[in-house]
């Protein structure tokens, strides 16, 4: 379902549960027959998409050759989810003017319903003549399956509608919080799997809504509990509690449980009806409802074939049926599966859906447009470190964004309240201490199209690796579906492990970035406070990028501001003050990349002119490590005659950065680059150091790197 532009229709909308009870009063007036029709298509669907290559609308008995050689794809979990999309349709047609209804996907299997959704909204593209319904787009749907080249077989953002990834299990209910965030018009319903709860991001979620402020600000999540009772390979943790304990469990966290047995199919219309009233804003601290829907993984399909039990066992997790183009028993079991939704009373010969299953449909939603990017800030003079901090309050102070932070933005020096006093956090900011719920929130603001910033440790960053990754990759296929404008992944990582103690040193988020060759990838490293408040404001109103701007929340020195315009526009500059003077050609030229690297190699500059007032220096300072990488794979990388311009061919490279060595190399390596370069970065001290003992102990210190300086005069 597409989302609107921006909450600015919501004056009149009135809070929750006001328009969702008008939206459940609209959606009463559709018959159960047509809600059921529609569950009954999204299956048919479903099943057709894994098994069939032909004879989608059933013109003849089913044959052999109409079945593929080798089904695969994901079954089990398509019922239920089915279930819920056939009654969010009613409620979507019937929402007021302005509102929206969103659904993410928490299992990344139910790839077959959303582009069984996804066809009969009318939505999916399948052949030449764009989204629509026909008996060639049917065939093609079922045929194509799993779509390698196009929608991918599980849920992906190439398939209209979908904003959430689900391949990385448990963050879908802290995203949903995330999306719903000052958007008072928008409601999320989360399709959470019984197995996904046991993950320690969706755990964490239920409680972490108490930490989002501002409640009558936002929009509602409606969690739906798809309880089937199994994981991909055996029983779920969840299908161990009898009734009372569910209950208990969700009491607990402060939610109001629905539970619903799935095969109450007429009841279940009233359960939703009652949730949906009592429906309230994601930060409120009312008890909210959560719907347990009680359904059998893999429910309406076969019970059992060729003598093997197949429902309630781990078989519905995919395929049922194996083979049944080479097995008569599982053939003739496909036959009557398919059979049993009576497709002839859901499709017209034309392909399309029929005006049963018409009328429990959503209306087709507007095109996806993101919000405008608010106007670059102008950073103005003041001290360095709390400027970082006037930033983000300017940014705020301009609407649609939010900081998030997991218990560190005072730790971090971040002064959010007014400037010049203490006061509590504004509404703008969340912390909760937990790194992938912070993730998790950033990413559902950022997806429907407002800015934000992770604020946070450095070594806890790298927590959220595998989040970042994967949502990398969801932005990357958003991208190849045409949606431009996405606003940017935004993290401000300090409290740096060259102050911190041992268990806080860790780097690696941003080398593990710097991996992914993913080309919306920045990794900033300016010089000072002063210059990261400059790239902050940069950050905080771009789009398209995922952003890492690592500064040292202890400032110590502001540089010069002459190459700064240059650093924000090149990525990298030549500092004059720090080389010789009137040298043209050099015999070394030295790198920093980051504050603390310009410190120690600053001072290192100086010392080595006092030593060899001979050797000509030439200092440079990189402010975005991406440009040190090849062009064709970094759009920010220098160009080859830039590069061959700042680092002249032949000439020794001293670079020291305060990431990790071996990524900085790698991205030198792309260019042919590494064998005259040296990188000096974070190493492992193996135990616990002292700030200047860890300097030294990785070459980094002012008298490290001038030794190593002169050692690679004397070899040239």
């Amino acid at each position: 379902m597409a989302l609107l532009s921006g909450p600015a229709v919501v004056a009149d909308l009135g809070g929750f549960p006001d328009w969702t009870r008008a939206a459940s009063h609209a959606a009463a007036r559709v018959p159960d027959t047509a809600v059921m029709a529609a569950w009954r298509a999204l299956n048919y669907l479903c099943a057709a998409q894994l098994y069939l290559d032909d004879n989608v609308l059933p013109t003849r008995p089913l044959r052999v050759e109409d079945v593929k050689e080798s089904p695969s794809g994901h079954w089990g979990v398509c019922p239920p989810v089915n279930f819920m999309l056939a009654h969010l349709g009613p409620l979507t047609a019937g929402r007021p003017p302005g509102s929206e209804v969103l659904v993410v996907h928490g299992a990344g299997h139910a790839g077959p319903s959303a582009l069984a959704h996804a066809y009969l909204t009318k939505t999916l593209t399948l052949t030449g003549s764009g989204p629509g319904w026909s008996a060639d787009g049917l065939r093609a749907l079922a045929a194509g399956f799993p779509h390698i080249r196009a929608y991918g077989g599980e849920i992906t953002p190439l398939i209209p509608g979908v904003r959430y990834t689900g391949g990385q299990l448990g963050p879908a209910l802290a995203v949903a919080q995330g999306m719903v965030l000052d958007a008072p018009h928008r409601l999320v319903v989360a399709l959470l799997g019984d197995g996904e709860l046991e993950t320690g991001a969706a755990a964490a979620a239920w409680t972490a809504r108490r930490a989002l402020s501002g409640s009558g600000l936002h929009g509602a999540v409606l969690p739906v509990v798809l309880a089937n009772g199994l994981r991909m390979g055996g029983p779920s943790v969840l299908a161990g509690l009898a009734e009372d304990e569910l209950r208990a469990y969700f009491t607990g966290l402060g939610y109001e449980p629905f539970l619903h047995d799935g095969s109450d199919m007429a009841g279940f219309r009233t359960v939703l009806a009652e949730v949906l009233a009592r429906l309230c804003p994601v930060g409120s601290t009312r008890p909210q409802p959560v719907l347990v829907l009680t359904m059998p993984k893999g429910a309406t399909g076969p019970e059992e074939a060729a003598g093997r039990r197949i429902a309630g066992t781990p078989a519905v997790h995919k395929t049922p049926l194996k083979a049944p183009a080479r097995h008569r028993e599982e053939f003739d079991a496909l036959a009557a599966w398919l059979a049993s939704y009576e497709p002839g009373e859901l499709f017209t010969d034309r392909g399309e859906p029929s005006a049963l299953v018409r009328q429990a449909l959503p209306h087709p939603a507007p095109r996806y447009r993101p919000a405008s990017p608010v106007a670059p800030l102008a950073v103005h003079g003041g001290e360095a470190w709390p400027l970082v901090s006037k930033v983000i309050r300017e940014r705020a102070a301009a609407g649609a964004f939010r900081l998030f932070s997991p218990d560190e933005a005072a730790s971090n020096r971040l002064r959010l309240a007014e400037e010049g006093g203490d006061g509590p956090m504004p509404d703008w900011a969340s912390e909760i201490l937990n790194e992938e719920i912070c993730h998790a929130w950033l990413q559902g603001y950022t997806e429907t199209g407002r800015d934000a910033l992770l604020a946070t440790y450095e070594a806890f960053a790298a927590v959220n690796t595998s989040l970042l990754v994967q949502h990398l990759k969801h932005r990357s296929a958003r991208s190849a579906t045409g949606a431009c404008g996405l606003a940017n992944i935004n993290y401000l990582i300090t409290s740096l492990g060259w102050r911190n103690t041992y268990t806080h040193q860790n780097p690696g988020l941003v080398s593990a970035m710097l991996e992914t060759e993913n080309p919306t990838v920045r990794v900033y490293t300016p010089a000072d406070a002063t210059r990261a408040a400059a790239v902050l404001a940069v950050m905080l109103t771009g789009r398209g990028r995922a952003n890492f701007l690592i500064a040292d929340k202890h400032h110590t020195l502001t540089f010069p501001p002459d190459a700064v315009h240059e650093e924000l526009t090149r990525g990298a500059a030549i500092w004059p003050h720090l080389g010789t003077p009137g040298a043209g050609f050099p015999d070394i030229v030295l790198v920093s990349a980051g504050d603390v690297a310009a410190r120690e190699l600053s001072a290192a500059a100086g010392r080595l002119a006092t030593v060899r007032p001979d050797a000509r220096i030439r200092y440079v300072h990189i402010n975005d490590l991406t440009v040190l990488g090849p062009p064709r794979i970094w759009p920010a990388a220098l160009p080859d005659g830039d590069f061959a311009r700042l680092f002249p061919p032949g000439v020794p490279v001293l670079l020291a950065t305060v990431t990790q060595a071996p990524a900085v190399r790698a991205l030198l390596a792309g260019r042919g680059e590494a064998a005259r370069v040296r990188v000096v970065g974070y190493r492992d001290p193996g135990r616990p150091l002292p700030s200047d003992d860890l300097l030294t102990h990785c070459g980094m210190s002012a008298a490290a790197l001038t030794a190593q300086a002169l050692s690679m005069l004397k070899e040239r």
